[in-house]
């Protein structure tokens, strides 16, 4: 399941692979833009949150978000592709080289300095992995765009607060803290909030090497997650059974322990 720690990696793969070449060919569902992005040269590839952006020389930004179910491949030419071509959502040819987004929620070309650039600066809080995350902002937003009696679960998902919480960090984190999932924003303090985010920001950081995603670092072998895909197994911490719901505005995929939380 892609979250912020899986597209800063998928970032940090593309970026040597892309960085300074030409896209000799680029497609996409937008055919204007397509045409648009073909032949310029790629000036850098970041990501913030769950939003990947491809930055081209004149400053426009090729921006793809995975959702729940998109990922990338990389092909040399003439390669067979593992996915059907119908399912891809971006194209990036470069020499020998093809880079393809299956299955994305959302692709587009963001032109510089454009109301859709502002838009989307607004839309898209702090990303969780940026060093220079100031949690103070990140609970002053919570405030500001969120009314009191929204659920901690919509919180920690609402991307204009901080970017790179998916389903996974948010079940853990409110297993961490013993949080219920819908308990609401106004019956925790700034300092409970903030240790939240905080906590989101060091699982996403140290989830950034190899390996399979981990929140949970004891070497039992009783696994790497506390909670999460673990229905009605006993809780790691006190063997109550972990309950299982689709919790929130969006109804999202929520594990969380009745007895701790």
């Amino acid at each position: 399941m892609p979250e912020g720690d899986t597209v800063h990696k998928i970032a940090g793969y593309l970026a040597p692979r892309l960085i300074d070449h030409i896209l000799q060919l680029v497609r996409m569902a937008d055919a204007t833009a397509s045409q648009a992005c073909t032949g310029r040269r790629v000036r850098g590839v970041f990501a913030r949150g769950k939003h990947l952006f491809v930055e081209l020389d004149d400053g426009s930004l090729i921006r793809s978000h995975l959702g729940m179910y998109g990922s990338w491949h990389r092909y040399s030419r003439g390669e067979a592709w593992r996915k059907p071509r119908y399912q891809a959502s971006l194209e990036l040819v470069t020499g020998d080289e093809l880079f393809v987004c299956f299955n994305a929620m959302e692709v587009e070309l963001v032109d510089a300095h454009s109301v859709r650039e502002r838009i989307l600066e607004t839309r898209l809080g702090p990303d969780l992995i940026d060093a220079n995350l100031d949690l103070k902002a990140v609970a002053r937003r919570a405030r500001e765009l969120l009314t009191g009696d929204t659920h901690l679960v919509d919180v920690l998902l609402d991307q204009r607060i901080a970017a790179g919480i998916g389903n996974v960090y948010k079940s853990e984190v409110l297993f961490i803290h013993r949080h219920a999932p819908l308990t609401l924003l106004e019956s925790i303090g700034d300092p409970a909030l903030m240790s939240c985010f905080e906590t989101a920001a060091v699982l996403l950081q140290r989830n950034l090497g190899g390996g399979p995603r981990t929140t949970r670092f004891e070497r039992d072998g009783a696994g790497r997650l506390w909670v999460y895909g673990r229905t009605g197994l006993p809780c790691l911490r006190c063997e109550h059974r972990i309950s299982y719901a689709r919790l929130g505005k969006s109804h999202r995929s929520t594990y969380w322990c009745t007895g701790c939380q």
